[in-house]
């Protein structure tokens, strides 16, 4: 995986602080430091800034990214708290006719984002948006001999161009290009633009690979080398090595290859950093409209599914980073995509979920495992959503909670000092372990002297607490208790609070607003209803 050198940090030794002091006193001149993701002790991190930055998102619908719609999306982020819009730019508007750009609505974008105190990622809707061809322009969609469409194995063609195309990816790369030579020239100075998405979901839908006479002639033929090395396989025909996976790693191979040389090109105009994003593999249980496992079928064939992300991260080196999009509320199923993706290789990032009330906990899963960022899908007040109407308050709630020291948060993340815990159904209380200490996170509310939590009625509660200093702490959550203890011992046996400071981050610096003690302490640290943080002192007796 390619990525930018590692810049220095100093680790935390004593006081997390100190390091969150230093990262407001770097020079000016990384003001305008191009945004770079770093990898650090398995870990990774956004920078921008030069600091490590907290995606907190929201992806605005499909049909938002017009200057008609911009009015109601700045009132819907700052609505959500998010410090980043989530935008497409549409090759169809981008480029109307052959050669012909217009920079509308990627230049308002940029311009609406500066003007709301937000940063912008950018995604391209060229060859394939939710794998299909929606998104490119009429006089790609009119012109099938000059950009062929896939073709079924009965002979009849999709609404997908082929991968196999070189006239296509000549086509979408050129628009690509001219893009990002634009975006370096409105934006290789403030860097509003933090991420580019290259495609949307990529793949077929409607048939697991071309099969024209072309496609059908190559995939008679040998593999080719650099995938042989990639799967650590032998020499052989595509159905020879692959057996009955060997359709879908033939779309894969060709696909991955396609983006990659874009992304590449793009890259050759203005490095920032890229992604994909992915239509995941569910179970068929979760799927019930959808009768058979098939590429294709249950998911666009081709893309970087849960069981492809090694290859692809081999066959695209120009990707920076592979995001699943994740629209299940099963809790199991989100944790494990989450560690599917969250790889060695491949840093966290969550460019899409759901945007209803049962997704908000996924949040706090996320920071636990270090994510770069999170950005529920459809935030944008255009009355239309796929998933009907929604009680979607908790996203906001989240991002109200966490924004104000997302810089802080961030940090450490990538200091490795950040935990969370979270609420399932049926478990009302968990330990979050920190060697020397331990914390008792216990959900829901009452919570009475000696009895159990109740924990919430839908399983929402989380908390979050992140190791300033040996005996420190920054502690939040939603409708849960946290209280400390010694390993082995009791709350308030040989432990005891030295000082709880509810307070917020202005400028990286802690400004304390109210000491809690006596009821606010005593029963451990309340959250609930309202979005606080406190910074907790300890000490042995």
């Amino acid at each position: 995986m390619r990525f930018s050198a590692l810049l220095r940090f100093s680790a935390l030794s004593c006081l997390a602080a100190t390091a969150l002091l230093a990262f407001t006193a770097l020079p000016q001149a990384l003001a305008v430091e191009t945004p770079q993701l770093v990898q650090k002790d398995g870990r990774y991190t956004l920078l921008v800034e030069g600091r490590p930055f907290l995606i907190l998102g929201g992806q605005i619908h499909n049909s938002s990214a017009w200057p008609s719609e911009f009015e109601q999306v700045w009132k819907s982020i700052a609505a959500l708290h998010a410090n980043t819009v989530e935008a497409p730019v549409y090759w169809e508007q981008f480029e109307p006719q052959p050669g012909h750009f217009d920079f509308t609505n990627v230049d308002q974008i940029v311009e609406g984002a500066r003007a709301h105190n937000l940063h912008a990622i950018l995604l391209w809707f060229g060859t394939w948006k939710n794998g299909n061809m929606h998104y490119v322009p009429d006089w790609v969609k009119a012109d099938t001999k000059r950009f062929p469409r896939t073709i079924r194995p009965d002979g009849e063609p999709i609404d997908v161009l082929s991968p196999n195309s070189r006239n296509t990816l000549e086509a979408d790369k050129a628009a690509f290009v001219a893009l990002m030579r634009h975006l370096k020239q409105i934006d290789n100075e403030q860097h509003t633009v933090l991420l580019i998405q290259v495609e949307n979901e990529s793949g077929n839908i409607g048939s697991v690979r071309d099969n024209s006479a072309e496609a059908n002639k190559e995939f008679a033929g040998q593999v080719p080398a650099d995938l042989l090395a990639a799967e650590h396989k032998q020499a052989g025909t595509w159905s020879q090595v692959f057996g009955s996976e060997a359709d879908e790693t033939f779309q894969a191979y060709h696909q991955a290859k396609y983006i990659n040389e874009i992304a590449a090109a793009g890259k050759a105009e203005f490095a920032i950093p890229y992604y994909i994003n992915v239509w995941i593999d569910y179970p068929l249980p979760m799927l019930p409209q959808r009768q058979v496992a098939v590429p294709g079928i249950v998911y666009p064939s081709g893309g970087a599914v849960q069981k492809l992300v090694g290859l692809w991260r081999a066959l695209a080196p120009s990707i920076d980073m592979i995001g699943p999009d994740i629209y299940t509320n099963d809790s199991p199923f989100y944790r494990l995509t989450m560690a599917a993706y969250h790889r060695p290789d491949n840093p966290l990032w969550i460019p899409e979920t759901g945007r209803d009330d049962s997704f908000a906990k996924f949040f706090f899963y996320a920071l636990g495992d270090g994510a770069l960022g999170f950005s529920p899908f459809g935030v944008d007040q255009t009355g239309w959503n796929i998933l009907g109407d929604q009680q979607w308050k908790a996203h906001a709630n989240n991002f109200a909670l966490i924004e104000p020291m997302s810089r802080e948060i961030a940090l450490l993340e990538f200091e490795g000092k950040l935990k969370t815990a979270v609420e399932e159904p049926g478990q009302t209380a968990q330990e979050i372990d920190f060697g020397g200490w331990q914390a008792t996170v216990a959900y829901g509310f009452p919570q009475p002297d000696g009895g159990r939590a109740p924990g919430t009625k839908d399983a929402h509660g989380a908390a979050l607490v992140a190791q300033l200093g040996p005996d420190e702490f920054l502690v939040t959550g939603v409708d849960a208790s946290v209280s400390f203890h010694l390993p082995g011992k009791l709350p308030w046996i040989r432990s005891q609070i030295l000082s709880a400071e509810q307070g917020t981050y202005e400028n990286g610096v802690w400004k304390p607003l109210r000491r809690w003690n006596g009821d606010e302490t005593d029963r451990g640290l309340c959250f609930y209803e309202k979005p606080e943080v406190v910074r907790v002192k300890l000490g042995r007796f």
